[in-house]
């Protein structure tokens, strides 16, 4: 099981690396757009780059996210409950999440699939959607085992 976890967890951190990377390019192409405007050259496609960028880096941080607990969680409801209750309630909120990104992963792969055949491209830069689609496809399934490491850890007791 400690290999599973652990493979989960180098696969959200190497997409969490890639989210990262892309946070970075898309500041530096707004702050080269903003400069550039100044002096009238604007950079051609920077709204479609930074809406492209944009998604790949919200996306891609979600599973390492999630992994370290970094998202808002409010307790105060649960902690009211007894240990098994607590740990019932945590086991069934995460099998209805990793049902939800599963659906939504899915349905992103089927959406990719549908904008390769189209073509479907970008209007300035004329940059195809389907990787940015298929990207955040497979980052809602890696969501999906962040989830079912989740419940591993509950049943293991090592869930905090």
């Amino acid at each position: 099981m400690d290999q599973i976890l652990s493979w989960i967890y180098r696969l959200s951190k190497g997409a969490f690396t890639i989210a990262g990377i892309t946070l970075t390019a898309m500041m530096l192409l707004t702050v080269s757009d903003v400069i550039l405007r100044a002096f009238g050259r604007p950079l051609v496609g920077a709204f479609e780059l930074v809406a492209f960028f944009g998604a790949v880096a919200v996306g891609f941080s979600i599973p390492l996210t999630s992994w370290v607990k970094g998202h808002i969680y409010v307790d105060f409801l649960i902690s009211k409950l007894s240990p098994p209750g607590r740990k019932g309630f945590q086991v069934a909120t995460r099998s209805a999440a990793m049902v939800l990104f599963i659906v939504i992963g899915w349905n992103l792969f089927q959406m990719g699939l549908d904008l390769q055949r189209s073509s479907e491209v970008s209007p300035t830069l004329q940059l195809p959607f389907f990787p940015i689609v298929y990207g955040i496809g497979m980052s809602c399934l890696l969501e999906s085992a962040v989830l079912f490491a989740d419940m591993i850890k509950i049943f293991q007791e090592k869930y905090e």
